[in-house]
């Protein structure tokens, strides 16, 4: 029996589900609020991709080292992917990543929410010792909104891969351990309190 099976997660804020086929038209229409795969230094699919990036995250969960989300809004609409990626089963190790949002839920309660119900399922259900977040070094947004949840940088792994336009990405690595994961429970629990106030 695998140790990552799929599961819908869901809060006030956002819903996660098992990513299907099911979900392309939707997630095609989500991409393509702020031309997202514009961004050079990430790597969000572009809308004429969006069947075989399906596909590719779906083949990764088939091998056990990924569990793919799509992210919903309160309102039912698809609002962008997550996953459970770089699975250590072994060491109880999973990595929060490969995620994107439309431009219209960014900054708002949705990526708090989805961040809870992934740390809660992970620390809670499947008893990991630690989860991981990683970053391009240049994506400033996306290693602020790590930190804001409470990771810890752990470091920068330099020269780590090849990007799809050439260059060189220094990845920079943050982590949540176990025996920290009551505190920054209560951390984010709290802003999405204020949130709803």
């Amino acid at each position: 029996m695998p140790w990552l099976e799929p599961v819908t997660l869901e809060g006030p804020h956002a819903k996660l589900e098992p990513l299907t086929h099911e979900h392309h038209d939707g997630l095609v229409t989500a991409v393509k609020d702020g031309g997202l795969w514009d961004l050079w230094y990430t790597s969000v699919p572009h809308p004429d991709k969006m069947k075989a990036e399906i596909d590719r995250r779906l083949g990764l969960q088939a091998a056990a080292s990924m569990l793919p989300f799509t992210v919903r809004q309160p309102n039912g609409a698809i609002a962008g992917m997550t996953t459970y990626m770089n699975v250590d089963t072994p060491n109880k190790r999973v990595e929060i990543g490969s995620t994107w949002y439309r431009k219209a839920v960014q900054r708002t309660p949705l990526n708090t929410q989805c961040k809870l119900l992934l740390l809660q399922h992970a620390f809670e259900s499947l008893n990991c010792i630690a989860v991981e977040f990683r970053t391009h070094f240049f994506n400033q947004q996306s290693r602020a909104a790590i930190a804001r949840l409470g990771a810890k940088q752990d470091g920068i792994l330099r020269n780590h891969s090849v990007a799809p336009n050439g260059t060189l990405r220094d990845t920079v690595v943050f982590s949540i351990i176990n025996s920290e994961w009551p505190t920054v429970k209560a951390h984010l629990t709290y802003q999405l309190t204020k949130a709803r106030a």
